[in-house]
């Protein structure tokens, strides 16, 4: 059970569309915890809207995950997304998930890995420029 769930939520992301994610509550805990540089909720109609979000904030989202690898009831991701947001263009960001699942094989939380400050506030027009000379003063 737990590694349909897992090849279903992995098809979740790299199909995210309202069907795929309609579908969440037959592999997804209603309690489900989501953690990302920007959210920690937890539910699964928090993770839908966030999931719906993406789909109206991002034109073409793409989940491309690269690797899978498990140990005991987590499964580890490596992925990549794109999209092209409003205003900024094309926006790849490259991570690293933990989904872990609970004794009924759903997935009950998914912590995403992926650097923030490199991957989405030094792409901005005004904050960029300035982060990028802190990072630059503060390198060997």
């Amino acid at each position: 059970m737990k590694t349909e769930n897992a090849k279903a939520y992995v098809h979740l992301f790299e199909n995210l569309s309202p069907q795929t994610i309609a579908a969440m509550p037959g592999f997804v805990s209603l309690n489900v915890r989501f953690k990302d540089p920007f959210n920690d909720f937890t539910g699964i109609y928090k993770l839908r809207k966030l999931l719906q979000k993406t789909l109206s904030d991002i034109k073409n989202p793409s989940f491309i995950v690269t690797h899978q690898a498990w140990d005991g009831d987590v499964l580890f991701l490596r992925w990549t997304f794109q999209g092209h947001v409003r205003a900024l263009g094309h926006w790849p960001i490259t991570g690293m998930s933990e989904i872990h699942f609970d004794e009924e094989g759903q997935v009950c939380e998914h912590v995403d890995h992926w650097d923030g400050a490199e991957q989405f506030y030094e792409r901005l027009p005004l904050i960029g420029g300035a982060l990028g000379l802190i990072k630059r003063r503060l390198q060997l």
